[in-house]
């Protein structure tokens, strides 16, 4: 007698997703919406920051007269003569040499001083240590100010807005009336628009006819008037207060987007457990709302990092609170460095592009659910 025996059948393997019709229909309807949109994106943002970085590499100026050089990462750091003394008709930079009372010339392709006047290269050593120097944005002293002023900025200001914001949007989530006109009402100062909003603090701001002085001289809380945007110690400050208060209901209205897309049974189950409130916020709200609350920071602080228009009108170009895009602004059209100013902007998008980074991985914040 023979026993029949079975093999096992290999294991099947795993079926491939079936996409229907319907679905490949909805995926070529949503490309088609969003091409056009990619493409003007392309043309807004992405051109101007390719030719910004094209530009940094160079030593563009406003000067039509002076045609344009490639200096690689010059802009960045550069060790050698001034850079300002660069003559094109010599093809290097312009030095005078006091110990010997001579005209060099500093050409950088060939690593050598030429005499100007007897149009050969110097038979001589050349004491370069008070004719080189370190130079360029990254040892630019007025760059680390403004990257610092920013940095400050950014933490004080988005720190109170989170908080100011959190506190309103969780009294206006309460039930109570009138929640619908206060919410309109926190509104207003986030929908005037920034330029409007600056040059009005301003004005509110001045030591001369401010009615920010007029009110604390009356009230007797300061006995002469301050200039408060002027003022090296108040000036950082008063810009963070305008911006405080413009931008915290934007704050206000992403956590409170957050705060009404929580389930009420949780806060009823919290209810009948006897829960203190509290222990209910650190413990139900604050996780829930959490990924939101992540994602307002992130788009808070992209926009303080790259703060412009708020500080330009209320101070100018002023040291004390000059922002990267002030500086970057000022070399560019000031000063005419077209070169220097987008070596500036360029080091600003890559600061904002590994601190959104470095924020996401930290906080966890995701944006596909």
């Amino acid at each position: 007698m023979t026993v029949a025996t079975s093999t096992p059948a290999p294991a099947a393997r795993a079926a491939k997703p079936v996409v229907s019709r319907l679905s490949r229909q909805r995926i070529r309807a949503a490309w088609m919406f969003l091409v056009p949109m990619l493409v003007v994106l392309a043309l807004v943002a992405g051109w101007p920051l390719v030719r910004t970085i094209a530009l940094s590499f160079t030593d563009a100026t406003l000067k039509a007269e002076q045609p344009t050089r490639l200096v690689g990462f010059d802009n960045y750091l550069f060790y050698g003569p001034n850079r300002a003394d660069y003559d094109a008709s010599l093809g290097g930079y312009y030095v005078f040499y006091d110990p010997k009372g001579t005209n060099l010339v500093w050409k950088p392709e060939e690593g050598k001083f030429w005499d100007i006047d007897q149009n050969k290269p110097v038979d001589y050593d050349v004491d370069t240590s008070g004719i080189f120097s370190w130079q360029g944005l990254l040892v630019d002293p007025v760059w680390w100010r403004s990257a610092w002023n920013t940095i400050l900025f950014t933490v004080i200001s988005v720190t109170i807005e989170t908080a100011l914001g959190l506190i309103i949007a969780m009294t206006l989530n309460a039930h109570m009336p009138g929640r619908g006109l206060l919410r309109a009402a926190v509104l207003i100062p986030w929908a005037i628009p920034t330029i409007v909003s600056a040059k009005m603090w301003g004005w509110m701001l001045n030591d001369q006819y401010g009615v920010i002085n007029e009110v604390l001289l009356s009230l007797g809380l300061i006995s002469t008037r301050i200039a408060w945007t002027a003022d090296p110690s108040l000036s950082l400050a008063s810009v963070i207060a305008v911006d405080v208060w413009k931008t915290t209901p934007f704050m206000t209205l992403l956590i409170l987007a957050a705060l009404q897309m929580l389930p009420g049974e949780v806060y009823e189950a919290a209810k009948v457990d006897g829960i203190r409130p509290w222990k209910v916020f650190t413990r139900i709200t604050l996780p829930l709302i959490w990924p939101a609350l992540m994602v307002a920071i992130l788009f808070r602080a992209l926009d303080s990092l790259r703060v412009f228009d708020l500080i330009y009108v209320l101070t100018s170009n002023s040291i004390n609170t000059m922002s990267m895009s002030v500086f970057a602004r000022q070399q560019s059209i000031d000063f005419g460095n077209v070169g220097f100013g987008s070596a500036a902007s360029t080091l600003l998008f890559l600061i904002i592009a590994v601190l959104a980074a470095l924020w996401m991985v930290a906080g966890r914040v995701r944006f596909d659910k």
